[in-house]
């Protein structure tokens, strides 16, 4: 039984966030499409399942920075950011469908 390495977890989260970034206008199909693939780079389910929770992460809390950063007032900044970080979330059941669909595929 072949074993699968850190670094197939690593390019399967590189993946799965610049595919998410790149289908961010298509709201359900752009992440799990972006699960799919990232789940086959993953090599398993388990390590599928264990990739889609750092893109997810770092989507949402580069909108909250962003916008805390660019509004002038700190409060509107922060509830737009909290605005941010939700609809990131709301994308990872998809991704998370995708990847374990992906990692089902990869075998």
């Amino acid at each position: 039984m072949e074993t699968k390495s850190n670094s197939s977890i690593t390019i399967a989260i590189l993946w799965m966030l610049l595919i998410s970034m790149l289908l961010f206008w298509l709201p359900v199909f752009g992440p799990l499409i972006a699960g799919v693939i990232g789940g086959k780079k993953a090599g398993g389910v388990g390590a599928a399942i264990v990739a889609v929770f750092l893109p997810a992460i770092i989507v949402g809390g580069g909108f909250f920075a962003l916008a805390s950063l660019f509004s002038g007032m700190p409060v509107i900044g922060v509830v737009a950011g909290l605005g941010g970080l939700t609809l990131a979330l709301i994308n990872v059941g998809p991704l998370l469908m995708g990847a374990i669909i992906g990692g089902i595929l990869s075998h």
